[in-house]
C-alpha cells in the first residue's frame, strides 16, 4: 500500500516548509483518536511504575524531588509541546518540527534520538513483566538465558498485537490503562486504611530537614527527569487525531493524571514501607497485600503487568509512526512507510521489535557467556544498566530540541508565532530556560551518579559517557546513509520509469 506526494503552500515562511508527510497521512490513515485516546497513550507511555519505589530511598525528599522536577522540566515539557503541537499538528512531531524550524539534517538526527531509546526501553519493560511474574506467580526464570528467553516472548507478542487493526489495539490500551488506574486507587487506598487504623507512617514526614534537596540526594532529580520524559511522544500521530482541541486537552488531563499517580504511589510507599522499599521492585504490591491482603495484591500485579505491556504496544505505533514518516519524506527507504491491511506501519513495527529483541539476546544471554569473572546475572545486569541509562540520555538530548524549536520558531517568523502562541510569552521563555536547563542538569547528574552499586562513580562515568557518544555517532551518520540510500531508490525508480517510456515509444 503506497503514497503518493503533495506538498502544501503558504505565505508563511515556516509553513512553506511543509513535507510530504503533512498531506499524505491524513489521506490515508483513519482520523480516530480522541481526546480519550490520546489521554490513554500519554499517561501509559510516561508512566514508570519504578519510580515510586526508587524514590522512596531518599525519604520526604522523594516528593520534594517529583515535585521539582515536574515544575522545572515536566510542565515546561507539556508547555513546549502544545505550543508547537498547535504550530503545527503534523504526523511525526518533534520530527516536522525540527525540520521547519531547524532544518532537514537536525529533523532527522532529533527524531533518532527520540526513536532510539524507546527501543531499547521496551526491552525493559518487558523485563519489569518479567519481574513481577517471577515473584508473584512464582514462574521460576532465575537465570539469565531463561529471563533474556521470556522478556523475547514478550516482546514479539506486543509487536504482533501492534500489527493489528489500529482502532482494536487502540481500545486495548484504554481498557488497560483503565486497569493501571485501578491498580493506583488500590494502592492509594491501601496507604490510607494503613494510616487510618492507627498505625505509624514508615517515614518521618514531620522531619522536616529530610524534605530538604542537598548532594547526598541531588542524583534522584537525574532519575525523576525521566519519570516525566517523552511528552511529544503521543504527538507523532497527530494526523490522525480528531481535532486539534484533542492536542491541548490531552496534554492537560495527562499531564494531571501523572503528576497524581506518581504522588500518590511514592506516598503509600513512603508511608507503608518507608525507604527501605527502594531495593524492593515489588513494594507497591507488597504493601496492598499487607494492608487488604492476597486477593487484591494479585489484582494490583496485573494491574501494573497490564500497564508495562500497554506501554510496549503504544511505544510500538507510536514510534513507528517517525519510520513512517521518514520513509514518506524520503528520508527513508519506502519499505519504512508501507502499510499493512489494516493502514498499519507493520514493517516499521516488526523492525523496531526485532531490534528490540537483538538488545535482549545480547545483553542477557550473549553477554553473560562473555563474563570472565564474577556472576553472569551481574555482569548481564551491569550491561544492561549502562545501555538504558545511555539511551535516557540520548532521549534527554531529544527533549533539549522542544527548546531549541521553540526559540527557533520565535526567532526565525515572529509574525508567524505570534499568530499561533496559545500562552503569554513569559511562561514560554520560563519554559524554554527551565527546560533546557533541567536537560542539562539531567545530562551532569546521570553521567556522574552511578545506576547500580555493581558499577563504582568513578567507572559508571566513562562507561555511559561512551557508549552515550556511540548512539549519537550511530544517530549522526544514520541520517547521511538513510538519506542516501532513500536517494539511490528514487535515482533507480526514476531510471525504470524513463527504461518503461523508451519501451513504450519503441
Amino acid at each position: 500500500m503506497g503514497f503518493s506526494e503533495q506538498t502544501p503552500t503558504s505565505a508563511s515562511e515556516i509553513a512553506q516548509n511543509a513535507l510530504p508527510s503533512e498531506t499524505l497521512v491524513p489521506r490515508v490513515m483513519p482520523r480516530i483518536l480522541g481526546t480519550r485516546d490520546m489521554t490513554a497513550m500519554f499517561v501509559v507511555s510516561i508512566y514508570l511504575a519504578s519510580c515510586a519505589t526508587t524514590a522512596a530511598a531518599v525519604g520526604p525528599a522523594a516528593i520534594t524531588y517529583l515535585l521539582l522536577a515536574a515544575i522545572t522540566f515536566f510542565v515546561p515539557c507539556l508547555i513546549a509541546t502544545a505550543q508547537l503541537g498547535s504550530l503545527f499538528p503534523y504526523e511525526g512531531a518533534l520530527y516536522n518540527w525540527t525540520h521547519r524550524l531547524i532544518g532537514g539534517y537536525w529533523s532527522f538526527f532529533s527524531g533518532f534520538c527520540a526513536w532510539f531509546p524507546c527501543v531499547l526501553i521496551a526491552s525493559s519493560l518487558a523485563d519489569l513483566f518479567v519481574s513481577y511474574t517471577q515473584v508473584v506467580f512464582h514462574a521460576g526464570l532465575t537465570v539469565p538465558w531463561q529471563q533474556g528467553l521470556a522478556i523475547c516472548a514478550i516482546l514479539i507478542i506486543g509487536g504482533l498485537v501492534s500489527t493489528w487493526r489500529f482502532r482494536l489495539v487502540q481500545n486495548l490500551i484504554n481498557v488497560l490503562v483503565g486497569l493501571m488506574l485501578v491498580g493506583t486507587a488500590l494502592i492509594g487506598l491501601s496507604a490510607v486504611i494503613w494510616l487510618v487504623e492507627g498505625h505509624h507512617s514508615a517515614t518521618n514526614f514531620a522531619n522536616w530537614p529530610a524534605w530538604n534537596v542537598g548532594p547526598g540526594n541531588f542524583a534522584m532529580f537525574g532519575l525523576l527527569v525521566f519519570a516525566y520524559i517523552g511528552t511529544e511522544g503521543p504527538l507523532n500521530l497527530a494526523g490522525e487525531i480528531t481535532g486539534c482541541h484533542v492536542i491541548k486537552r490531552h496534554l492537560l488531563w495527562g499531564g494531571i493524571l501523572i503528576l497524581v499517580i506518581y504522588l500518590f504511589n511514592t506516598f503509600a510507599v513512603l508511608a507503608v514501607q518507608g525507604p527501605p522499599a527502594a531495593n524492593n521492585p515489588l513494594a507497591m504490591v507488597d504493601i496492598v497485600e499487607t494492608v487488604l491482603g492476597k486477593v487484591p495484591a494479585y489484582i494490583t500485579a496485573l494491574c501494573l503487568m497490564s500497564s508495562f505491556f500497554a506501554t510496549i504496544l503504544v511505544y510500538n505505533y507510536v514510534y513507528a509512526r517517525l519510520l513512517m514518516v521518514a520513509g514518506i519524506d524520503r528520508r527513508l527507504p519506502r519499505a519504512a512507510c508501507k502499510l499493512n491491511k489494516h493502514y498499519v506501519p507493520a514493517n516499521a513495527i516488526i523492525f523496531q521489535t526485532a531490534l528490540a529483541v537483538g538488545f535482549t539476546i545480547f545483553a542477557f544471554i550473549v553477554a553473560p557467556l562473555a563474563a570472565l569473572n564474577g556472576s553472569a546475572a551481574d555482569f548481564s545486569s551491569e550491561i544492561y544498566n549502562v545501555s538504558q541509562a545511555a539511551a535516557a540520555l540520548v532521549w534527554t538530548i531529544s527533549a533539549a530540541f522542544l527548546f531549541i524549536d521553540l526559540v527557533a520558531c520565535y526567532l526565525r517568523d515572529r509574525h508567524y508565532f505570534w499568530q499561533h502562541r496559545i500562552l503569554p510569552m513569559p511562561i514560554l521563555w520560563f519554559s524554554i530556560i527551565s527546560g533546557l536547563g533541567s536537560c542539562f542538569l539531567t545530562i551532569i547528574d546521570t553521567l556522574l551518579f552511578s545506576w547500580t552499586p555493581l558499577i563504582p562513580n568513578m567507572h559508571w562515568w566513562y562507561l555511559v559517557g561512551s557508549l552515550t557518544l556511540i548512539f549519537l555517532i550511530i544517530s549522526a551518520f544514520s541520517s547521511i546513509l538513510a538519506r542516501s540510500e532513500a536517494t539511490w531508490e528514487e535515482i533507480r525508480s526514476a531510471l525504470g520509469d524513463t527504461q518503461k517510456q523508451k519501451a513504450y515509444r519503441q
